[in-house]
């Protein structure tokens, strides 16, 4: 029996990881790479594995780094189940069928730009003269329809007729939404067959609605090994879910192999009782600015966080009373999701809202954004507001767009509340920002570039890590020393390297056998 760790691994998209047991080949994640975008288009177009072996997938929550590969694993042969907890197959609707979205529409953009670009040399091409801007208007509008839309058979035509490379999207809409069908969701504490000889059990990690700690237990030859997987581990004491399990079934507590997640593996969040005072001042200081704050955020889990606290700070008073905007459709959806399973709802979110007949993420000064014809209106709207948009790390989305219109002005906040990825416009944001603040914003701002044209960052950039889902590194070590799971050996994944490496030299002080794997790495588990 192996483990073989093939994504997430010193870094921290991408999770995947596979078990084999000899009869069945068990998939712990199938998550999406992101940052640089031809790197990772690259990594996500191949599978180390054909998919036709893999029996079963286990699938630990919805966030794509986890999940986003899905349907191109079911487009390319698999036919086994995909197990998780139910409020995550509830959320996987929205969120690949979104993440399909993105694919197609990327493809399409691509396309057209090098149609485009075809179109400008064959023009040029005449005389060897450079083109008017009014010929190069006029070839945008062949390209496109009712106004900005993309003529998507037109450019598909124009590919054909000169034989240019077309770019194919890693899945479409049509096979995310066909992958659904392969979902099983399961309630916490449930015995879920596998195959012969093996079952798994989730138990609530606490980290986003749904999310679970994976125990999948191997019987054969009259012995029995546990594999523990973490998944993502949440914090603890945050509101609306309950926090990550500290107690698991004596059947579960003996570990062979721990698989654990050290995104914050030598880092510290800021208390999690400090939230809501923070964000208030945060919210005052800029209103009283006369500017706006700007919130990057994810559609799924953060986004509904948000919502829940502005909810408790407006009852409780002693704040200015701007509108509150969630310009996310995909957000606006999850949030539905979120008020359908109130049965993994903490005590305080119980006792807060539910009890009164109140809805946590409903209240009078929030407004859900939905059409793009809204969300322009909003992006030029100068009177101070909060606006919560997607995605998280700034890789695409109508985030950007807000950023467009509020980078230049340094009476506006941007509010970083979730974790960075390298190489996301999310970091280069929050790491010039942070650069800019500490020297006293003296000198020229700095500039960041996206959405194809470089702006000043005159904005305020401010960062909350209290609102990270993720277990920083007194979190981590309280799980492993409050549970009362007994393990043999643990290895470190879903981490930057020396975050992982920082940890790992930390834990092994502490007399765990611990490492950190290589992707590709294969562990025997005797």
């Amino acid at each position: 029996m192996n483990v073989t760790f093939y994504g997430g691994v010193r870094e921290v998209t991408g999770s995947m990881h596979l078990i084999n047991t000899g009869r069945e080949m068990i998939l712990l994640d199938c998550g999406l790479f992101q940052g640089r975008r031809k790197e990772s288009e690259r990594k996500n177009r191949v599978l180390p594995f054909d998919p036709k072996i893999i029996t079963n997938v286990v699938l630990s929550h919805a966030h794509i780094d986890h999940s986003g590969r899905l349907p191109f694993l079911t487009g390319h042969g698999f036919l086994g189940r995909i197990v998780c907890t139910r409020a995550t197959a509830g959320a996987c609707e929205y969120l690949l069928l979104d993440s399909a979205n993105i694919q197609e529409s990327d493809a399409q953009y691509l396309n057209y730009k090098t149609v485009r670009s075809l179109l400008y040399r064959l023009k040029g091409s005449d005389g060897g003269r450079k083109i008017s801007n009014r010929e190069i208007n006029e070839i945008k509008k062949v390209l496109k329809k009712r106004g900005s839309e993309l003529d998507v058979e037109k450019i598909k035509q124009l590919i054909d007729e000169y034989q240019l490379e077309e770019i194919q999207p890693l899945y479409t809409v049509a096979e995310a939404q066909k992958s659904l069908d392969f979902f099983e969701g399961y309630p916490y504490r449930h015995s879920i067959g596998l195959g012969e000889g093996v079952t798994c059990h989730f138990y609530d990690a606490g980290h986003i609605l749904g999310s679970a700690f994976s125990v999948v237990t191997v019987r054969k030859n009259g012995r029995t090994r546990k594999i523990f997987y973490t998944g993502d581990i949440g914090r603890f004491g945050k509101p609306i879910i309950k926090d990550p399990t500290l107690n698991f079934d004596e059947e579960h507590r003996e570990v062979d192999l721990l698989i654990m997640e050290s995104t914050y593996g030598n880092r510290f969040h800021e208390p999690v009782r400090d939230i809501k005072g923070h964000l208030k001042q945060v919210l005052v200081e800029t209103v009283e600015r006369g500017g706006t704050v700007v919130i990057p955020s994810f559609a799924f889990g953060r986004t509904q966080e948000l919502i829940y606290v502005l909810h408790e700070l407006y009852d409780e008073g002693g704040l200015p009373r701007v509108p509150i905007y969630i310009d996310s459709p995909l957000g606006t959806k999850l949030t539905k999701v979120f008020g359908e399973h109130p049965e993994v709802y903490d005590r305080e979110t119980h006792q807060t809202f539910l009890e009164k007949g109140e809805n946590p993420f409903s209240f009078r000064h929030v407004s859900f954004v939905t059409s793009v014809e809204e969300s322009m209106a909003l992006m030029r709207e100068t009177k101070p507001h909060v606006v919560i948009a997607s995605s998280g790390m700034c890789e695409g989305g109508r985030i950007l767009h807000h950023l467009r219109y509020k980078i230049h002005n340094p009476r506006n906040t941007i509010l970083i509340v979730g974790y960075m990825a390298e190489n996301t416009l999310g970091r280069r944001l929050l790491e010039s920002g942070r650069t800019y603040e500490e020297s006293g914003r003296q000198g020229p701002a700095p500039e960041l570039k996206f959405l194809n044209k470089t702006y000043p960052l005159h904005a305020r950039v401010l960062e909350l890590g209290g609102f990270s889902a993720h277990a920083d590194k007194n979190e981590i070590l309280r799980f492993l020393k409050e549970s009362n799971l007994k393990i043999k050996r643990i290895a470190l994944v879903h981490g930057e390297e020396k975050q992982s490496l920082a940890l790992a030299q930390n834990l092994a002080e502490a007399g765990y056998a611990v490492a950190v794997p290589h992707v590709g790495e294969m562990w025997e588990i005797y």
